[in-house]
């Protein structure tokens, strides 16, 4: 069981997650890949790494532009686990070269 994170560990954990924004409940970045397939690539990478850590975002596809929003359903809002998984998001949409 993952705890909630307050506020300022929140502030705190998007000082360190650029491009994520906190939205009510959850944790959220939006960004245009060069090309449909290389945000399916992004995609099906972030897939990967969410079933080996049981942990899914919620992800929107626009044609190239990704929209993954983290959030603890369970606990009801954000916690080290939603953190800990944009980093990976990140990792992969930087690989990607936007």
């Amino acid at each position: 069981m993952a705890e909630l994170l307050d506020d300022s560990a929140i502030t705190a954990a998007l000082a360190d997650l650029p491009g994520w924004e906190r939205e009510g409940n959850a944790i959220v970045r939006t960004a245009k890949l060069p090309s449909f397939p290389a945000a399916i690539t992004v995609v099906d990478c972030v897939a990967e790494i969410a079933e080996t850590r049981d942990h899914h975002p919620d992800i929107d596809i626009r044609w190239r532009t990704l929209t993954f929003r983290c959030s603890t359903h369970s606990e009801g809002g954000i916690t080290e686990k939603d953190t800990a998984l944009a980093a990976s998001i990140s990792e992969q949409i930087d690989a990607a070269g936007t």
